[in-house]
């Protein structure tokens, strides 16, 4: 998406303090990783999610497991988005049956990623506990569901934009809002 650059919200350091608190948090509230698996939401919330295992496994000596989730067939905006939308791959190598399941995404906006990823976990088994880990919550929500870990807190108009960029996809790590010529 093009905009205007207004500000840079994260770089590089703030991007992986942010990570390294979810980490702690996501221990932390579960008390311990037992039974604990991550599940990143394509496209940015993967990275993310490996990023917090490595960071887990650093400071636990233990690595969960890792899932990738696609949830471009349970967006309830299917029809809007493309003719012939693409999907990726969902690969969870495990089982969610009884387990305490922590999705990771980049931004939560209107619910509707977290709706559809919390849609299609459920298709996978039935969890303990599903949670929800964002690097960034900018408010607007049309469905009542919000966020377990949160590294920051951003309020923002229809008309801002939430980029996060990671080396992984994008070659730089960074958070950046952006100013749209409309709302959105």
């Amino acid at each position: 998406m093009e905009g205007t650059l207004k500000s840079k919200l994260m770089d590089e350091d703030a991007l992986r303090r942010a990570l390294t608190r979810i980490a702690h948090e996501i221990v932390e509230k579960n008390k311990g990783t037992e039974n604990v698996v991550l599940i990143g939401i394509r496209r940015r919330g993967v990275p993310l999610a490996e990023r917090l295992r490595r960071q887990i496994e650093e400071f636990e000596g233990t690595s969960l497991p890792l899932g990738i989730l696609d949830i471009t067939l349970y967006r309830d905006d299917l029809s809007t988005i493309d003719v012939q939308p693409v999907v990726h791959e969902t690969d969870v190598p495990f089982s969610v049956q009884g387990k305490n399941v922590v999705l990771v995404d980049d931004v939560l906006f209107t619910g509707r990623t977290a709706r559809a990823a919390l849609d299609a976990t459920m298709d996978l088994g039935r969890p303990k506990r599903i949670q929800l880990a964002v690097l960034v919550d900018r408010g607007h929500r049309e469905l009542p569901i919000r966020a377990d870990y949160v590294g920051k807190n951003v309020p923002t108009s229809r008309r801002e934009i939430i980029s996060v960029c990671v080396k992984e996809v994008d070659g730089e790590d960074e958070v950046l809002l952006l100013e749209m010529s409309h709302e959105i």
